[in-house]
């Protein structure tokens, strides 16, 4: 039997992000953990346009091939981790346009946040995506992994260097994600539909 697919959904989108880095690193610590198989969805690779579809999300009845592209990925998920830095006291325009595009792909899913930025470490961030992910049924975990000053912890070839306090903090998640979400799955969409 395969495990659940846990995706790491890595929200920031410009040139000079270090989020990639943030992202492997969960990723390699989630693979570790071994609840889930894991994959990176990137969103500056998925690339998708500002929401263009003439049809509410809802309705699932989606005309362009990107859309159509961007479901099934999502579609085949279990589980999330979002990887978001903080823009203005927010998430990026990215990750919300990102959640916006899809409905049913994201109900009754768990997910989990890696948030990184100055101070505040992304926090607050992750209290504006909370309400959003919500909306869309997503299952939000307790658990959650906060890096403040993130600029430091990254080496020249933009590898994330993590610490025994991050890895813990991240350990507690990747945990909370598969207690919480394995009971989800059967309340989740059939894998075949959109």
């Amino acid at each position: 039997m395969s495990k659940p697919l846990l995706q790491i959904i890595v929200a920031s989108t410009r040139p000079t992000r270090v989020g990639a880095g943030v992202g492997a690193w969960i990723a390699d610590l989630a693979r570790a953990q071994g609840g889930f198989d894991v994959e990176v969805v990137d969103l500056a690779e998925v690339n998708l346009p500002i929401f263009d579809e003439p049809n509410h999300p809802t309705t699932g009845n989606y005309v362009h091939e990107h859309t159509k592209a961007w479901s099934a990925t999502v579609a085949r998920a279990q589980a999330f981790v979002i990887v978001t830095p903080e823009y203005n006291h927010s998430f990026p325009a990215s990750l919300k346009n990102a959640l916006d595009y899809l409905s049913r792909e994201w109900r009754y899913k768990a997910v989990g946040f890696v948030s990184y930025g100055g101070i505040s470490a992304g926090l607050r961030a992750v209290g504006q995506l909370k309400p959003v992910v919500g909306a869309l049924r997503l299952v939000p975990v307790t658990d959650a992994v906060s890096v403040p000053f993130v600029a430091t912890r990254m080496d020249a070839s933009g590898a994330f260097r993590s610490d025994e306090t991050l890895d813990a903090s991240a350990k507690k998640m990747l945990d909370e994600l598969v207690t919480v979400g394995t009971p989800l799955i059967p309340l989740q969409e059939p894998r075949d539909q959109a």
